[in-house]
């Protein structure tokens, strides 16, 4: 007969979830709630008067040819720069887990970029991309190509997109790295008897091994492309040319302090929002399956 174990009730787990759900509160879930009520507002710039008016700033937001433009921009950028961060940190992974010499020295070089604000990841960008001063700039006019993000639109996405992908690229590194490190030897090296190759071994043995860790960055990096971008964008272009790399996120800071249009704006931030949780929701439910466990 099996004795049930009965714990009496105790204060100290309800304290010690206490704090984190303060934080969920006060930084998540309140500034959710009036972001989703000032959507359902007019007010003018100084906020003297206010107006209820429902979901018609949801109207007008579908309405406009250039926040439909947002949309597209921002699923180009995001793929762009998952698909790039992930790929280019793979590959330095890959390397990084054969390194014997320096092995150390070598990993920690990849991570520094990590501790990088985004502003300052942009600014070193902007001035090895300037059209008069930037080194990498001169490298491709003596190419014969003129390089201009200031005017160009395709080049001023391009430089963003290099840029943020540069920024997240050690962050990924970081996890593939401990991944690749934590498959037993003994699996790679029964694989290099039977006569599999280096890309053979990498590609049957060690990518679907590490899938979980591939899955997880895939939803960061989906994350960080919407969000943590924003500093890169307004340092490099400010979301020029002509608004080419004005994504979601930098246009509902745009319209809202910029232009001050208080209601647009917040019902900009409860579509993002409401966005990226569906996205999470459909990569979990679809691409989840895919993974190994």
């Amino acid at each position: 007969m099996l004795k049930r174990v009965h714990f009496p009730t105790s204060l100290l787990p309800y304290l010690l979830v206490a704090p984190q759900v303060a934080i969920t509160l006060v930084f998540f879930i309140w500034p959710a709630s009036q972001a989703l009520w000032q959507s359902m507002l007019i007010e003018d710039a100084f906020g003297l008067s206010t107006e209820f008016v429902w979901f018609e700033n949801f109207q007008v937001l579908f309405q406009d040819p250039q926040y439909l433009g947002a949309f597209k921009r921002t699923a180009f950028f995001s793929i762009a720069v998952a698909f790039l961060s992930m790929s280019f940190s793979l590959v330095l992974a890959g390397f990084a887990d054969r390194v014997v010499r320096g092995a150390t020295t070598y990993r920690t070089l990849l991570i520094w970029p990590y501790a990088i604000a985004p502003v300052l990841a942009g600014a070193l960008w902007v001035f090895m991309f300037n059209p008069t001063l930037g080194i990498v700039a001169y490298g491709l006019d003596m190419l014969g190509y003129n390089w201009n993000h200031k005017l160009n639109g395709g080049e001023a996405m391009a430089l963003v997109i290099m840029a943020a992908s540069w920024k997240q690229v050690a962050y990924n590194f970081l996890f593939y790295l401990a991944a690749m490190q934590s498959i037993p030897r003994s699996v790679v090296e029964a694989a290099a008897i039977d006569g599999a190759g280096p890309l053979k071994r990498f590609w049957t043995i060690i990518f679907p091994l590490i899938s979980p860790t591939t899955f997880f960055l895939l939803v960061i990096n989906a994350v960080y492309a919407f969000f943590d971008t924003f500093g890169i964008i307004h340092a490099v272009t400010q979301g020029g040319p002509a608004n080419a790399t004005t994504i979601l996120v930098y246009k509902v800071f745009n319209d809202g302090f910029v232009g001050l249009d208080l209601g647009g704006s917040a019902a900009q931030s409860v579509i993002l929002m409401v966005l990226v949780i569906a996205m999470t929701v459909v990569q979990f439910r679809y691409i989840e399956r895919k993974v190994e466990y």
